[in-house]
């Protein structure tokens, strides 16, 4: 674990937000690279666009169950268990963070103090890695393939 807290500092360093931090995480594990997923997890961070709203590394988080058990392509079926998965993190989340920060929503968890980016967010996003890679061996998927 120490490895991929070391990455995920890296990529924080580099400009990376928590939805990409994520995303990259999981490409990583798989021996994988795709900029445009990259790209498009961008829009999540800050809590949508910056707006404040739901924290990006929970919806990053979903979005990370979703490189795992979604739907990529026309002959594939999203895993039955994707949403399942979601809702408890979710779940998970809320008690771990909301209850801790007093809700969900970027702005909350940072409470209007920009400083609370670099205090808050690091172990935040962490913890939701730890949360979906946990899920994930749970639901008999392996880490490296992608695939239970």
């Amino acid at each position: 674990m120490l490895n991929q807290t070391v990455r995920m500092i890296e990529l924080a360093q580099q400009g990376f937000q928590c939805s990409q931090i994520l995303v990259i995480m999981g490409l990583i594990n798989q021996g994988k690279t795709n900029s445009d997923l990259v790209r498009s997890v961008s829009g999540l961070a800050g809590g949508l666009g910056f707006s404040g709203d739901t924290c990006g590394a929970l919806t990053g988080g979903a979005c990370l169950l979703g490189l795992y058990a979604g739907r990529g392509e026309v002959n594939e079926e999203e895993d039955p268990r994707l949403n399942l998965m979601i809702v408890e993190l979710v779940e998970w989340f809320a008690g771990e963070y909301g209850r801790a920060f007093g809700g969900t929503r970027c702005e909350t968890i940072l409470g209007n103090d920009p400083r609370n980016r670099t205090a808050r967010c690091p172990s935040l996003v962490l913890g939701v890695y730890e949360k979906v890679n946990a899920l994930l061996v749970e639901n008999g998927f392996d880490l490296a393939t992608g695939r239970p």
